[in-house]
């Protein structure tokens, strides 16, 4: 990597916002700054929706919000798709499907010590996209490859944007689904996803990063040839040890990790504090030491982020006051989502600081 995180602050690219200024200005605010992505203001933000854009055979239904595969309009819609293949406007994020990446090219990046962007990774894209007989399009070894190579595409060419900004651009891939291939009913395995997923990367341009917030397996996400991951390491708990050892083996080979260190759903938000999450963090870092990378090391190369985008929160809410409840439902007009999201902003913040006084970063 070409700058070093030092317990920089980043965070999740989907926000539960539905004003684009506010957003913005709170992805502005960390030390990796984000273009936010808003699907409450449109299904074309949709992570998926918005990666979709001329893939031949995608049906997008945003009053519904679904998205299904065609394979009769991916055979007609092919040919046409071939022309337009090698131009690089085919992979471009069009301002409909997001008004905030445009307006976030507009601004001067230059400060940042790094920018960042996202898109759908193709495991999850491939599991979550179904053809018109509800079958997962990752199983059709003919559109597999292409759409891999899609995204792919799509990525370089954010990246590009990016880059022009910002030299110490990256572009992470969302991977929620990546646990899929762990389950017994999968029928895409971990050492195919693995073969598949190096030589996706490796047509991937800038630093090689991936992020994932659910069914963490952090040894085979570390085996991926990656340069940047990001995890939830507050679901995570006590690293265990096979996962310290993963990581530290990461680390000495240049790795930066984002921990998601800080709860975004009210339960555990409400229930956390600087000196809880500083605990619950370098528990797991004192892990990696054991291992024999020393903590500034690990400091130096982490990034600190709140663990989940809270879209949906699935904590407990109530009233300020009320037996049982953990964080009061705001009453200026926004939602508890972007109450929470706002205080993690804020928590991981303060836990930056307190971690660069510590290690003179």
């Amino acid at each position: 990597m070409e700058f070093e995180p030092n317990c920089a602050t980043t965070a999740m690219g989907i926000m539960p916002h539905t004003n684009l200024d506010q957003a913005l200005d709170l992805a502005l605010g960390l030390d990796v700054a984000f273009w936010p992505q808003l699907p409450n203001t449109s299904f074309l933000e949709d992570m998926y929706a918005q990666a979709s854009e001329h893939f031949p055979g995608i049906l997008v239904d945003s009053q519904h919000h679904i998205i299904t595969f065609d394979t009769g309009r991916f055979a007609e819609e092919l040919p046409a798709y071939s022309e337009i293949s090698g131009e690089p406007q085919t992979y471009a994020l069009a301002p409909e499907h997001s008004p905030a990446y445009h307006r976030f090219l507009s601004r001067d990046l230059s400060r940042y010590r790094s920018i960042r962007g996202q898109i759908i990774g193709p495991i999850s894209y491939g599991f979550r996209v179904v053809d018109q007989n509800r079958r997962p399009v990752i199983y059709d070894d003919d559109v597999r490859p292409l759409f891999f190579d899609f995204l792919q595409n799509k990525l370089n060419h954010q990246y590009r944007q990016l880059r022009e900004k910002n030299p110490h651009a990256f572009v992470w891939l969302d991977e929620p689904g990546l646990g899929w291939i762990f389950s017994a009913m999968s029928g895409y395995v971990d050492t195919v996803a693995r073969e598949d997923y190096r030589a996706f990367l490796a047509g991937c341009e800038g630093p090689r990063a991936l992020h994932l917030c659910a069914d963490i397996n952090l040894p085979f996400l570390l085996s991926l040839g990656l340069d940047i991951v990001s995890f939830d390491a507050f679901q995570i708990g006590q690293l265990p040890r096979e996962y310290a050892a993963a990581a530290a083996r990461f680390l000495k080979e240049g790795g930066i990790i984002s921990w998601g260190i800080v709860p975004t759903d009210s339960s555990n938000l409400g229930e956390a504090t600087l000196d809880s999450l500083q605990e619950r963090l370098r528990f797991g870092w004192q892990r990696i030491a054991e291992e024999g990378v020393p903590l500034e090391q690990i400091a130096r190369q982490s990034m600190l982020a709140p663990a989940r985008c809270c879209l949906k929160n699935i904590g407990r809410v109530g009233a300020a006051g009320e037996e049982g409840a953990v964080i009061s439902a705001p009453s200026d007009g926004t939602s508890i989502e972007e109450k929470l999201v706002e205080t993690a902003f804020g928590l991981v913040s303060d836990l930056s600081h307190r971690l660069r006084a510590e290690f003179r970063l």
